[in-house]
């Protein structure tokens, strides 16, 4: 009986070491969280300023350019993956990437190639693990997006958009990230990023984006010098990577969202398993002195 106090003791004890973890990394995610979501707030501008000039562009002079222009045979596609570098975040993970898996099946089943692009440990341990073919991979700073790593993946993804098919080269490029809602609600979701569909301004976010329509109700038409296509050459690599700073401050901010809500959680049933043990090993205390007091009766009865 002893032995058995002993082992709920154990419990307890290593029980109540883990809820201090939960609990401190729950609190890390929490002071985190607000300075991504500034991030993903301060983004929103710049994005949707030249949401608005490329629609400006695209519409007013009817430029024919590649990447606006859908080709009739799509045959090779690239899939950019956002994931965590950590775990202890609930399905944040798990959940893009089976919005990932029905992505590729998707485009196997239209007869399209996939070169995928990796970002988070998560994801490349689980093409690793399945010995499943990838071409690039990014980690580190996955709960920080920075313009540095923006720049990267769009200067990998311009360079696979304008080389040739023969070359590696691809006819569109998908996003599969995570877009930020709310702290309760984010959503697993794609994004055909090139060719370029001009989107509304509040497809970059639905949160803050109401600030910003006023912006759309006093557009007016802008002139361009030297011309509009030259133009729509430069602005194209700047629109691709804020919608890809986009992406993954959205990634960024989901990923503590549901550290935050996967480590409470935790520390929630650390805490009730804290009490099942005591209760458990208060039973098994008063047993060992019941069967204690029934030997001393016994053992005074006999003599």
């Amino acid at each position: 009986m002893g032995a058995q106090i002993r082992v709920y003791r154990q419990k307890i004890a290593s029980t109540s070491s883990m809820k201090k973890i939960f609990k401190a990394m729950e609190m890390i995610a929490t002071s985190r969280i607000n300075k991504s979501r500034q991030s993903l707030e301060a983004a929103y501008p710049y994005a949707n300023a030249l949401t608005r000039a490329v629609s400006q562009i695209a519409t007013q002079h009817n430029i024919s350019h590649p990447l606006t222009t859908v080709p009739d045979d799509v045959r090779r596609s690239a899939v950019l993956v956002f994931t965590s570098d950590r775990g202890l975040a609930g399905s944040y993970s798990s959940n893009v990437l089976k919005r990932t898996e029905e992505l590729l099946e998707l485009l196997r089943s239209q007869g399209k190639e996939a070169r995928v692009y990796l970002v988070g440990r998560k994801a490349k341990a689980y093409f690793d693990f399945r010995h499943r073919d990838y071409d690039e991979f990014w980690t580190g700073n996955t709960d920080n997006a920075t313009t540095e790593r923006a720049e990267e993946l769009t200067d990998q993804l311009m360079r696979d958009i304008n080389a040739p098919y023969e070359d590696g080269g691809v006819n569109e490029v998908l996003l599969v990230y995570t877009q930020f809602n709310s702290m309760v609600n984010q959503e697993p979701r794609v994004l055909r990023l090139l060719p370029l569909e001009v989107v509304d301004a509040n497809d970059l976010g639905d949160e803050i984006s109401e600030r910003y329509e006023a912006l759309e109700e006093t557009q007016n038409n802008f002139e361009f010098e030297p011309n509009a296509e030259e133009l729509f050459n430069q602005i194209l690599p700047r629109y691709v990577k804020a919608r890809i700073y986009s992406a993954l401050c959205h990634a960024a901010s989901s990923e503590l969202a549901s550290r935050q809500r996967a480590m409470k959680a935790a520390g929630d049933n650390a805490t009730e398993l804290i009490k099942k043990y005591t209760r458990l090993m208060n039973n098994a205390r008063q047993a060992e002195i019941t069967t204690e007091l029934t030997e001393i009766v016994s053992g005074a009865e006999a003599l």
